[in-house]
């Protein structure tokens, strides 16, 4: 038996991405847009081919991914925010629910979506992963797009041999 396998692919050119992005904690965002941007830039996604909205917090991110998901415009999503604990029950109910509802998105519209909403104890938590969290985000919707592509090509082309 041949086991097939598929190459990890970072390739960006050609794919449409669209990033929603929390404005609360703006400073911990901004770093990850920041990084997020500057690393789909590296991968090959052009500037034209990158949508970025901001939503006021990180429970408004779920609904505007539906969208963006609804629309069909998009190969892959990604969620920037941060939610930080503070010293009530808020930070489970935001980190939790709008956890939930990307997976949810991702899930029914068939749509890889990075989740990089930093749920963190701690502003300086935040501040070491934000970099590294947002570059990371766009790698993984590069690689989930590519993925997706290549898997619905493999089963267009095993539709094709019936």
């Amino acid at each position: 038996m041949t086991v097939g396998s598929y190459e990890t692919n970072l390739n960006g050119e050609d794919l449409r991405i669209g990033v929603v992005q929390a404005r609360f904690n703006e400073d911990i965002c901004h770093g990850l847009l920041s990084a997020c941007l500057a690393e789909l830039k590296r991968l090959g996604v052009a500037d034209e081919d990158i949508l970025h909205v901001t939503v006021p917090g990180a429970l408004e991110v779920p609904l505007v991914l539906q969208k963006m998901a609804e629309s069909q415009q998009f190969d892959a999503l990604i969620a920037l925010g941060a939610v930080i604990r503070g010293e009530t029950y808020h930070f489970e109910l935001v980190s939790n629910e709008s956890g939930a509802g990307i997976t949810r998105i991702g899930l029914d519209y068939g749509i890889p979506i990075a989740n990089a909403i930093l749920t963190t104890e701690t502003d300086e938590q935040a501040e070491v992963r934000m970099a590294v969290k947002g570059a990371d985000a766009a790698r993984v919707a590069v690689e989930m797009a590519n993925l997706t592509i290549a898997l619905e090509e493999l089963s267009q082309d095993q539709g094709d041999d019936e």
